[in-house]
């Protein structure tokens, strides 16, 4: 139902590995968006950790059952602030999902809150298990869980 691909993630793991984190604190792709997603119920619930990530800095968009997530972290500090330590990375970064046809991406809910993002998403009505009744004689009429 739901079906996760990023195919440079693990390239960008792996090279941050081997390489280490180029300029930390700079102006750069933060390492990591991680994500949970489980399905409670009728939905599926995908959690992203977004720590000090601002509600008006995540962007989401949907097109054709991709669901994108974008995000910035912006520098906090005023412009005469000389800096000392700087480990936090910055900058804008995006997470895809490609959802499957058995979801409604038409009601997606998203919620922010102590830095993570929620959406829930729900099972679509066409996905849901449903009886089928079979018409005939009054005497044989029986039904089929489809």
């Amino acid at each position: 139902m739901l079906m996760r691909t990023d195919p440079f993630r693990e390239l960008d793991r792996l090279s941050q590995q081997v390489f280490g984190a180029a300029n930390p604190g700079t102006w750069s792709k933060p390492a990591m968006m991680p994500m949970d997603a489980y399905r409670d119920g009728d939905e599926f619930v995908v959690c992203f950790d977004l720590p000090g990530v601002a509600a008006d800095a995540i962007e989401l968009d949907i097109e054709r059952n991709v669901l994108t997530v974008k995000a910035e972290r912006r520098p906090s500090p005023g412009k005469d602030v000389q800096m000392q330590v700087s480990e936090r990375p910055l900058g804008v970064f995006s997470r895809q999902l490609f959802l499957g046809d058995t979801l409604d991406t038409d009601r997606i809910a998203a919620g922010y809150e102590a830095g993570v993002l929620t959406l829930r998403i729900p099972i679509a009505e066409k996905a849901k298990p449903r009886r089928i009744e079979i018409s005939g004689s009054e005497t044989d009429r029986k039904e089929i869980q489809a």
